[in-house]
């Protein structure tokens, strides 16, 4: 059972490599090869999430070459959700492209996703700092692919800037791996975890500055201020099926200071990451309220939500940790759900694009004004769904916090920040009355289908809503393994016996 672990890794190995077969002759078989194996890809994560729910952590050891020195994957109730998470993102974003045809607007469209997951997978999986940047470079290449998939000078001009952020990220990476490999002589996280607390004091100063700049990587990967900047011209220039899988990314960069933080450095980049977090909330609502285009405003939103997240997640205590990993599926569904309304509003309008311009009437306008008000009241943390319970958890969790008066103001204020510019946009959009109510003559004929994979988010989100008792209770399970380093450390090192903080 234990190499079941590698699964998610492979099987998108195969399933890209298989579909780039098929890219100029019989693309659909392509097509099929890639949704078919994202679905199954899904049905395996729930299979692993079950496993992981049972409290064991798991390890495998590729080559059955032991820790530390081989390449060792690990699963537990954190990165099992991830593995859910992503899998059924990807199997929307997979179909909505196939459905809308963006994937035949270039030859490799469902290698580079394949790819795209494989290196998601991997990082949520990997147990090794190295092997963690070596997931990213794989994911980030693939991304690289998608963001331009589709051509324009748009995209290009955005692409450029995402690829020279990257690499400066890159560099900094591989700068403080080295840091920390010199120091503690190993880049395994529970094999650092263990000689982190051996360390000389003249070595602790050194130790802590190659995390505290590793922490900023994944800050930048995480779009946290000042490292944010990125984002909007990314992923408003990307095609927004492709936004809407990037919806998970800056989810894996908040992944790995979740599990690097209380596992090797014990939570030190808190203090200032809760200012940066809020600041990052507070820049995100605002562009989200100012946005005059519809891609615009939901990267903002991304951005905003994300960070509320954070602002849970750098407190590094238990039951605030447990708040961010409900919500951590929320904002990501959310935020991949006005993508992909978005794209049907650019498709089924008319020749506006995505401005937050009034139109006239068009077919499906009505389906429409639904997903895009269900998912802005998600997105916005409006009741009855998810997001609504999500910050009620992270502001209960934060009152035993110092900062807790900055969070509570910050959140409940860019909440109605938020529902002023949903209210803006919405109302523009759907409801504002202009001088002809006749159909544009550009209007492309509707496909009601082509709305299935963002209604299937919208389920989602109402599922995570109904069953919010036992997600919670997965969740502060989940967190509760997070800050006990023990059992992660003698699953990969059963030698040491269970040896941690």
């Amino acid at each position: 059972m234990s190499a079941l672990i590698a699964a998610p890794v492979l099987l998108p190995a195969f399933a890209g490599t298989t579909a780039l077969l098929f890219r100029q002759r019989r693309r659909w078989i392509g097509a099929a090869v890639s949704i078919g194996a994202t679905a199954s890809l899904l049905l395996l994560a729930i299979m692993l999430m079950v496993k992981a729910g049972s409290g064991q952590v798991s390890a495998y050891a590729l080559g059955d070459w032991p820790a530390p020195f081989g390449i060792v994957l690990v699963l537990d109730r954190l990165a099992a959700m991830m593995l859910v998470l992503t899998a059924a993102l990807g199997l929307a974003v997979s179909v909505h492209a196939t459905l809308t045809a963006l994937d035949r607007r270039g030859w490799h469209f469902h290698p580079l996703f394949q790819f795209q997951l494989l290196g998601i997978n991997g990082a949520f999986l990997t147990g090794d700092l190295f092997n963690l940047f070596v997931f990213f470079e794989v994911l980030l290449i693939a991304s690289y692919g998608l963001l331009l998939h589709g051509q324009g000078a748009r995209r290009l001009t955005a692409g450029v800037q995402y690829v020279i952020v990257n690499l400066v990220g890159s560099t900094l990476f591989l700068i403080a791996l080295g840091l920390l490999y010199g120091i503690t002589g190993t880049l395994n996280m529970a094999d650092m975890a263990v000689r982190g607390t051996t360390l000389l004091p003249g070595d602790q100063g050194l130790f802590r500055a190659g995390g505290m700049l590793l922490m900023a990587v994944f800050a930048l990967k995480a779009a946290l201020l000042p490292l944010h900047l990125w984002l909007p011209r990314a992923y408003a220039g990307a095609a927004p099926a492709v936004a809407a899988l990037f919806a998970i990314m800056t989810k894996v960069g908040a992944y790995a200071i979740i599990r690097t933080g209380p596992l090797i450095f014990a939570g030190a980049a808190g203090r200032y990451m809760v200012p940066a977090a809020l600041g990052t909330m507070f820049l995100g609502f605002a562009g989200f309220l100012a946005a005059r285009h519809l891609r615009s405003m939901v990267a903002f939103g991304l951005i905003g939500s994300t960070a509320i997240l954070l602002v849970a997640a750098a407190l590094f205590e238990e039951s605030a940790m447990a708040a961010a990993l409900y919500y951590l599926p929320h904002t990501t569904l959310a935020a991949a759900l006005l993508f992909l309304v978005t794209d049907l509003v650019i498709r089924w309008r008319g020749t506006e694009g995505d401005a937050i311009v009034s139109t006239a009437g068009y077919g499906g306008r009505q389906l429409l004004a639904f997903l895009f008000i269900a998912g802005g009241v998600a997105l916005a943390g409006l009741p009855p769904l998810s997001g609504f319970i999500g910050k009620l958890l992270i502001l209960d969790a934060a009152l035993a916090s110092p900062w807790w008066p900055a969070i509570w103001a910050v959140i409940l204020g860019t909440s109605l920040v938020a529902v002023i510019g949903l209210a803006r946009a919405g109302s523009t959009l759907f409801w504002k009355p202009v001088a002809s109510e006749q159909p544009a003559p550009s209007q492309r004929r509707i496909n009601p289908a082509e709305a299935a994979p963002a209604a299937f988010l919208l389920v989602l989100l109402g599922l995570l809503t109904i069953a919010a008792g036992p997600v919670t209770a997965y969740t502060e399970a989940a967190s509760r393994q997070i800050f006990d380093s023990a059992d992660y450390i003698r699953a990969v090192l059963p030698s040491l016996g269970g040896a941690g903080r």
